[in-house]
């Protein structure tokens, strides 16, 4: 089997179960290795990104990784649209206003505000659960990543 059998490398979120892996979990799914395209379950965040499991479940077919749900990529956005977290309208996001998007290991959608503080940008270690949606109303920012960052299963999966 070819990789473009499969869906892109990236995370996703399950919609059916395998061997211990129920539906409706974060994944990130590996389109080729050995023993073939696979998915890793996340066993930490780290400034809430996940960290993935070295050990990961091989996917019986290209049939069943077509089932996963492809989610948008964990990083810094730009709000594009103004919206709300949720139908209360708890809280709103402005347009060009700086967000993280993170998951949880329910692949709910999470968006952090950083914020300005006298030891420079920080990060919130809570966010607002968002619908997957307004990810549509968000832009990736494109950031540098240093040495330490590293967030991939073995091998150097990630890519």
């Amino acid at each position: 089997m070819s990789t473009a059998d499969h869906p892109p490398c990236g995370l996703y979120r399950t919609t059916q179960q395998l061997e211990s892996v129920p539906a409706g979990r974060l994944v990130y799914f590996h389109n080729h290795g050995q023993p073939g395209a696979g998915i890793y379950l996340p066993h930490a965040w780290n400034s809430n990104r996940a960290r993935w499991h070295q050990q990961g479940f091989t996917v019986p077919g290209p049939e069943w990784s077509r089932t996963l749900q492809p989610l948008a990529p964990e990083g810094l956005y730009r709000v594009r649209e103004r919206f709300f977290c949720c139908e209360k309208k708890c809280r709103s996001f402005e347009p060009n206003q700086l967000v993280q998007l993170g998951y949880t290991g329910e692949a709910e959608a999470l968006l952090f505000v950083p914020e300005w503080s006298a030891g420079g940008l920080g990060i919130p270690e809570r966010g607002n659960k968002v619908d997957q949606a307004v990810t549509a109303k968000l832009e990736l920012l494109t950031v540098a990543e240093g040495q330490q960052a590293t967030r991939e299963p073995a091998g150097g999966l990630m890519h």
